[in-house]
Order: structure tokens, then C-alpha cells, then sequence
């Protein structure tokens, strides 16, 4: 694949590894002459890779923005958009994090004024979560942030693979939370 200038998720960096095949067909990864041993077969090994180039492009994109660096602040803005009167256990689901964690995520947002907690009406011992004004100007821009990053740093995928990709992610996404349940 040759590198073009909007392959922005490789630019700076070396040249896309080498990929040579067994007689099966089957690719393995060796990067500067080297092999990565039983890694070479872990999803896990793949899925946390990606998520950090994935993460430090999007951190890059939005650096200006209080929502940059870190996990779960982007997904609990859109939740409190999305539902006005959410509560924090179910952003908590949503997000897969103990409930200490996600109070954390909401309290930065809530003193950033992208959001804010009001007593729940149907039970006084709940809070319930809506959008700020600024907190929604800061959604509508982030969404703009995320398509314009799977438009670009994705684009070496096919678009009949994309949406085969995406299905598969889908599924192993919705299989994950029902073993985390």
C-alpha cells in the first residue's frame, strides 16, 4: 500500500511493517525484524494497539477541547445529550465502569458546564443529567471530530470490507458485554 498524504494515522511514523505469508496464506507481523511471539495470534494484543493510535489521533484532534485524554467523558456527553434526564448508573453500564469511576467523568464534565445533575422527578434519591448549552455545542463538535477521523484515518478499508468490519466488531462488542454482565 503506498502511503499517501492522507494517510494521517502514518504520518511521522516508519513505514508500514512488512507483512510476509505462510504457505496458507496466513499474514504474520514482524516490525523491524522482529516477531511479537504469541501476540502475533491475541486479539487482545491487536484491540489494545489500535486503541491507542486510534486514541492518540482522536486526543490530537481535539486538543483543544476538555474532552480530550482519557476514556469515557466523549460516550457520557453524548449519553446526557442524547437522553436528557439520564442517571449516572446507566451511563455507567453503557460505559462498563464501577460506579466511583463514571461519578468521576460526570463531576469533570459538570464543572466544565457541559453538564449538569438535577434530583431525579420519579425518585428524589437519584440524580438525573442534562445537557448544558455549551455542553451541547461541545457534542455537536466532537461528533463532526469523530466522522471526519473514520473518514480519514480509516480510509484504507474498503467500504464493503468497512461495513463487514464493523458488523463483526458489533457483534464481539455485544457478545463482550453479555460475559461482562
Amino acid at each position: 500500500m503506498a502511503q499517501t498524504k492522507d494517510d494521517s494515522f502514518m504520518t511521522n511514523r516508519a513505514a508500514a511493517p512488512k507483512i510476509p505469508e505462510d504457505e496458507t496464506g496466513d499474514p504474520h507481523i514482524e516490525i523491524g525484524g522482529m516477531r511479537i511471539d504469541i501476540l502475533e495470534g491475541a486479539f487482545s494484543y491487536y484491540i489494545r494497539s489500535l486503541d491507542a493510535v486510534v486514541s492518540r489521533d482522536l486526543d490530537r484532534r481535539m486538543a483543544d477541547l476538555e474532552v480530550a485524554k482519557g476514556k469515557g467523558k466523549i460516550t457520557t456527553l453524548f449519553l446526557v445529550d442524547d437522553y436528557p434526564g439520564v442517571r449516572p448508573s446507566q451511563i455507567a453500564d453503557v460505559l462498563m465502569r464501577d460506579r466511583p469511576a463514571t461519578g468521576r467523568i460526570i463531576d469533570r464534565l459538570v464543572s466544565a458546564g457541559d453538564i449538569r445533575r438535577e434530583t431525579s422527578t420519579e425518585d428524589q434519591r437519584a440524580q438525573a443529567l442534562y445537557i448544558t448549552d455549551k455542553g451541547h455545542a461541545l457534542a455537536e463538535k466532537v461528533r463532526g471530530i469523530i466522522r471526519a477521523q473514520e473518514a480519514e484515518f480509516f480510509d484504507f478499508i474498503a467500504p464493503e470490507d468497512r461495513d463487514q468490519f464493523m458488523q463483526m466488531l458489533k457483534r464481539v462488542y455485544l457478545n463482550m458485554r453479555a460475559k461482562w454482565d
